[in-house]
């Protein structure tokens, strides 16, 4: 078999003077095989190359977003990117929109506040999983496997760099296992795996089409 191939994207507007995100992103730079993109440096301008992401996307296995969690969503290039990137008949049905089924979606995220802050009580009110439901959902549509996100909390405080090492270890390994079990598929299957989209939405979108 064929190792599965990692296309991983940073959506950070400040890179060099993020704390969580630059130490992460060298911890990403440690997994072998891996196809890596610094999206604000590629478009400061915010003109998406579309032909070429889609290329990108349809070259890869697992897709890791990493960005800091802005306003409770993502920066605004990784916005600018789904809007553009995952079109009608690309990215989602009908007909020719499958190209990423079967793909797998895992979010690499930082937050300033703890884990305390995001629970139902907290100063946040919600837990991560209720606040990133519209990228699992994206994912879902586009008939990918969300994955779990991998979520680094405090990345604010003076103190991060005491955290720094288990968290990238942790990182490597999780991504690792993700590759080990996609690995399992056969490579011919891994883009034909059965979407996720409700099988009512694609007959809904099948009506609509004819």
């Amino acid at each position: 078999m064929s190792t599965p191939r990692i296309l991983w994207y940073v959506f950070h507007p400040n890179l060099a003077e993020s704390r969580g995100n630059r130490t992460l992103m060298t911890a990403a730079e440690g997994v072998p095989e891996l196809t890596f993109v610094d999206a604000y440096a590629e478009y400061p301008d915010f003109q998406i190359d579309v032909a070429k992401e889609q290329d990108r996307l349809r070259e890869h296995d697992l897709i890791v977003f990493q960005h800091p969690f802005y306003w409770y969503s993502c920066p605004a290039l990784f916005k600018e990117w789904q809007d553009r990137v995952l079109e009608y008949g690309f990215a989602y049905p009908p007909k020719e929109g499958t190209a990423l089924h079967g793909k797998h979606w895992l979010s690499v995220i930082t937050t300033g506040g703890s884990q305390d802050a995001y629970q139902s009580g907290g100063y946040n009110n919600y837990s991560m999983s209720e606040l990133l439901k519209p990228l699992q959902q994206t994912a879902n549509l586009c008939g990918m496997r969300y994955h779990p996100p991998f979520v680094v909390h405090s990345v604010l405080p003076a103190d991060y760099e005491g955290i720094r090492a288990t968290r990238d270890d942790e990182l490597q390994n999780r991504v690792r296992e993700l590759r080990a079990w996609i690995d399992a598929f056969d490579p011919a299957e891994r883009h034909s795996l059965e979407p996720l989209v409700p099988p009512h939405y694609l007959a809904a979108m099948n009506a609509t089409a004819t």
